[in-house]
């Protein structure tokens, strides 16, 4: 399958289903599309050993999408979420989202959080519409070409 969907997205097969080391590949190519400062393969291989929940989304069988979220102690992180370039503005991010809100409360969470760069508006307003709200910032949390940028904390509850 080639990147571009072809026909429009809401008649293409999508499907959820738990990361596996073989999508590795697919998903690092999204990570470096997608960012400045992209994850590593190492950072995806350790949070999959560590046990983390970590679910991708597929499209006629290609990973087009993908969360890292950890759950302990009555609270969960989302550490990474990420629909590929192409297939953005579609509604997949919210539904891994969706997914990924699901998963933290069959994990027993009563609120998840997480940080997102102050400049990724696009996702502040996602995380926004879900009913996320901000809760601080924390200064100088992600690496920038011009030195560091400010993450926003966010928190969900879940109860």
């Amino acid at each position: 399958m080639n990147d571009l969907p072809d026909t429009p997205v809401h008649e293409v097969a999508h499907r959820l289903r738990p990361m596996a080391d073989a999508d590795l590949p697919r998903i690092h190519r999204i990570e470096l599309a997608s960012y400045e400062y992209p994850w590593s393969l190492g950072n995806f291989t350790d949070s999959m050993s560590a046990g983390y929940s970590m679910w991708v989304r597929e499209a006629e069988g290609e990973v087009i999408g993908y969360y890292a979220m950890t759950a302990a102690a009555g609270e969960a992180h989302l550490l990474n979420l990420t629909i590929a370039p192409i297939w953005r503005r579609h509604g997949l991010g919210r539904d891994l989202l969706d997914h990924c809100l699901a998963c933290a409360r069959d994990h027993k969470a009563e609120s998840l959080f997480l940080e997102v760069r102050t400049s990724n508006t696009a996702a502040i307003a996602l995380y926004h519409s879900s009913g996320f709200v901000d809760l601080a910032v924390r200064r100088g949390y992600y690496p920038a070409r011009d030195g560091r940028e400010d993450a926003l904390i966010m928190k969900k509850d879940l109860t």
